[in-house]
């Protein structure tokens, strides 16, 4: 571990609760999460999957609560108790753990594995059998000590992100959240859905991550500046959103626009919605016209804004990209080109959306790597 705290990573995540899995019931299901690597994790989940995730941390005293929308935690709601069940199994397993030590090499020798540490606090090991389990790199020279082994090297862009909106004026609406929407990159076929909260510097919440991932490689060529489209109704069919607001009409013609939101929109947001249609607030619905029922349906299904830049999602740094999985015999997670190397975790091309798909992927390939080897 090359740094002086274990597992620093998987203590932040969720908030400090650890969203360590998420319980969805079938392998296609699960696969469908993963913008990278869900071709592959299909195979392997048939292996070890998110319910023989759940059984081991149980089994091992680690009570689960699962969330309305899929997401495992601990009961205790604190990372630590993850922390602590790891810490007491390689305990009882006698591993030695060395911090502060972060490898700088591997060499072939004869049939065996010899590490080079960064620092020299510790000479050079040889070992019959290795697991690379270093988490994502930000950056391509952080992996350069495998691209030496002659792996093929997928360029690491960040995945899971915010989205800034500097010269946007829904900033002002920040702590709203719609719970049912669709977004879109303008020029794309990338569409999430999802609830989506407004920021202070733009937009963020699980439509928004689950976008910034499925587009994370498209995102970075552009260098952060694009548009997004907002539908707020989570309607994919217009027709219907317009036969919605005729049906407001006709029931409510005398009250005024402000008085009658369609689908439950928050009130500040439908203002600024009216607002941006150029629609009084105070003009009644039964004056509204084919004109303004056509604006308000663009603005409900069609609300563009200008991205400017990415934020990172709190502590949470999740890469696309890393050692290509043409490297990699999935069955048993050993590299193609080097004997005795094995590989877990998102030190590989593989990136879920955010609900606790990305520690799956880390607990489902390390069983592999482990326990089949």
């Amino acid at each position: 571990e090359k740094s002086k705290d274990i597992l620093a990573k998987l203590k932040v995540s969720g908030g400090g609760r650890c969203n360590l899995t998420n319980s969805r019931s079938s392998v296609k299901e699960l696969a469908a999460a993963y913008p990278r690597g869900g071709s592959a994790l299909k195979r392997a989940f048939r292996v070890f999957d998110n319910q023989n995730a759940m059984q081991w941390f149980e089994s091992r005293g680690v009570p689960l609560v699962v969330q309305e929308d899929n997401c495992v935690f601990p009961r205790s709601q604190n990372s630590q108790s993850i922390i602590d069940c790891f810490l007491e199994q390689t305990g009882k397993l006698k591993i030695k753990i060395e911090l502060e030590t972060g490898i700088k090499s591997i060499k072939k020798v004869a049939d065996k594995l010899q590490l080079g540490f960064v620092g020299g606090k510790l000479p050079g090991r040889t070992f019959d059998k290795v697991i690379v389990a270093t988490g994502g790199s930000p950056k391509r020279d952080g992996l350069a000590w495998l691209e030496k082994l002659n792996h093929q090297i997928e360029d690491p862009v960040p995945s899971l992100f915010t989205f800034k909106m500097p010269d946007e004026e829904v900033d002002q609406l920040m702590g709203i959240v719609v719970e049912n929407t669709l977004v879109s990159i303008q020029g794309s076929k990338l569409k999430a859905e999802g609830p989506l909260l407004i920021t202070h510097w733009g937009m963020s919440g699980p439509a928004i991550l689950k976008l910034s991932a499925l587009g994370a490689r498209l995102l970075s060529q552009s260098n952060y500046q694009f548009k997004v489209q907002v539908n707020w109704t989570g309607q994919r069919n217009q027709d219907v959103v317009v036969d919605e607001l005729k049906h407001i009409v006709a029931e409510h013609p005398k009250k005024i626009l402000s008085n009658v939101r369609p689908y439950s929109l928050p009130d500040r947001l439908w203002t600024y919605l009216l607002e941006k249609s150029e629609l009084s607030t105070s003009k009644k619905w039964g004056e509204l016209g084919k004109s303004g029922l056509n604006r308000l349906v663009n603005v409900l299904t069609n609300d563009v804004y200008a991205v400017k830049g990415r934020t990172q999602f709190k502590e949470e740094f999740v890469t696309c990209g890393g050692v290509s999985l043409a490297s990699i015999d999935f069955n048993t997670m050993q590299s193609r080109v080097c004997n005795n190397l094995y590989f877990a975790g998102e030190v590989m091309d593989i990136d879920g959306i955010t609900g606790g798909y990305n520690f799956q992927a880390a607990w489902t390939t390390a069983f592999i790597a482990a326990k089949l080897n």
